[in-house]
């Protein structure tokens, strides 16, 4: 890893991707890898916040899949990287999905739509699942673009914003926090 953060190489709007290609700051692969990371810094934040050690844990396995997707978005479509790239694995939605599974199994079934808050907690948790939904939708949008996103990327963040929710309902159930149910006027 290189000693200066600075580099002054984006100084004029521009960047590189793994590969060398320079793309203008506002692409949207760059939009993609950089929600990404908004993200992922979200996902301290809400580990930070937690005190289910299990939860905890797979928030920072989240955190290093996360890093393993950015690299791969980072990567210039048209190029082969010189260095070798991690890759994403269906045992890493796997593990999302065995972990809403296991919270299920506690909370209670959900009678109508919940809002979003209740503690700071919760709240967290669900500004992180909406900047995962965001995400979500930039590397949409960059496939339907023709710019080459590996399926299980999307799948990653479709079911990693379920295990959010999922995360929020269960961090408030063990806090004793009562769900908000919506309520629409008719």
């Amino acid at each position: 890893m290189a000693q200066k953060i600075y580099t002054k190489t984006g100084d004029k709007g521009s960047t590189s991707l793994i590969g060398g290609t320079k793309v203008p700051k506002s692409h949207l692969r760059i939009e993609a890898y950089g929600t990404v990371d908004e993200l992922s810094s979200w996902i301290g934040l809400c580990r930070d916040l937690l005190t289910d050690e299990a939860s905890r844990a797979i928030l920072q396995e989240v955190q290093d899949r996360l890093f393993t997707l950015n690299a791969s978005l980072a990567c210039d479509p048209e190029k082969e990287p010189k260095m070798r790239i991690p890759d994403l694995r269906e045992e890493d939605i796997t593990l999302l999905e065995k972990e809403m599974d296991r919270m299920n199994e506690v909370i209670p079934p959900m009678k109508s739509f919940i809002l979003p808050g209740g503690n700071p907690v919760l709240s967290q948790l669900h500004i992180t699942r909406c900047v995962c939904r965001r995400a979500e939708r930039c590397c949409v949008r960059l496939e339907q673009e023709s710019q080459e996103v590996e399926g299980i990327i999307i799948k990653y963040l479709n079911r990693l914003s379920d295990y959010l929710f999922v995360l929020a309902r269960y961090a408030g159930h063990q806090m004793q926090i009562e769900e908000i149910p919506w309520k629409p006027r008719i």
